[in-house]
């Protein structure tokens, strides 16, 4: 079948350098308003749009081809600045394409100026509920006093007062959680230009038998990139004794940062 449509991955801002030995074969760059449109014609066979939303039900197509994706705008990074478009974003014509840097030019400029010099980091941390239930006596002074009540007690008062502590160690942990995410996402936004938290994820979602309790991600400008990862390892170092895991990687394509707006 004839590959007709447009997919668009992304605008760069300077020229792009499409390789030979770049996946997938078949990247061009097309120019409108000095923008760089990174684009690949596809068939209507995989993305029409009743057919792409078939292939979202196939878990192995979404997942090779958003890899792709992914893979094709990070590459583009690596010379020049970029904006992202969402996986499957299809142009049924180059005019509407063209079309569409015209309408939101204005927009697109705005942005290239808010992420020129920044890159996009994603921060994860997770927390062992039963390790830091392990470790409750250390971190909350009313459990460790509690504690103390119990051993002094006699057997029927302290067998209440253990229930008691039980309520009280779920009640702490929900605490401490939040308290410690709140302490590591104010440190990276000490660090950053922008923030954007996002939603916890569950645990069959991660894979992880820990709980996340931060989910972030945090535009920072490369001359203090240095001090950010530096930060990564610091507390990495500092808490890998501890119940909270600290997961932070990039760059990403600066999807979280990116707002276009068409022309007023």
């Amino acid at each position: 079948m004839t590959n007709n449509l447009i997919y668009v991955y992304c605008l760069s801002n300077s020229p792009p350098e499409l390789a030979h030995d770049i996946e997938p074969k078949g990247l061009k760059s097309l120019i409108f308003d000095n923008f760089y449109v990174i684009i690949k014609y596809v068939s209507e066979s995989e993305f029409s749009e009743e057919n792409f939303k078939k292939n979202l039900s196939d878990i192995q197509w979404v997942e090779t081809n958003a890899r792709e994706h992914i893979k094709v705008i990070s590459k583009i990074m690596e010379t020049g600045t970029v904006i992202p478009f969402k996986f499957g974003t299809i142009f049924n014509a180059r005019s509407s394409l063209k079309k569409f840097v015209a309408d939101y030019s204005d927009s697109l400029h705005e942005n290239f100026l808010h992420i020129e010099g920044k890159e996009e980091w994603s921060v994860k941390i997770y927390c062992d509920r039963k390790s830091l239930s392990e470790q409750i006596d250390e971190l909350s002074e009313e459990a460790a006093s509690l504690e103390k009540q119990i051993m002094a007690s006699s057997p029927g008062k302290a067998f209440l007062l253990k229930k008691k502590k039980n309520d009280l160690i779920e009640n702490e942990m929900d605490r401490l959680c939040k308290k410690y995410g709140q302490e590591f996402y104010d440190d990276f936004k000490n660090l950053s230009e922008e923030t954007s938290l996002n939603n916890l994820l569950p645990k069959d979602f991660t894979g992880r038998e820990d709980f996340m309790i931060l989910n972030a991600a945090f535009l920072v400008s490369k001359n203090r990139l240095t001090d950010f990862k530096n930060l990564v390892d610091t507390l990495i170092k500092k808490d890998e004794n501890s119940s909270f895991c600290i997961e932070a990687n990039g760059p990403w394509p600066p999807f979280s940062f990116i707002s276009i707006k068409e022309k007023m």
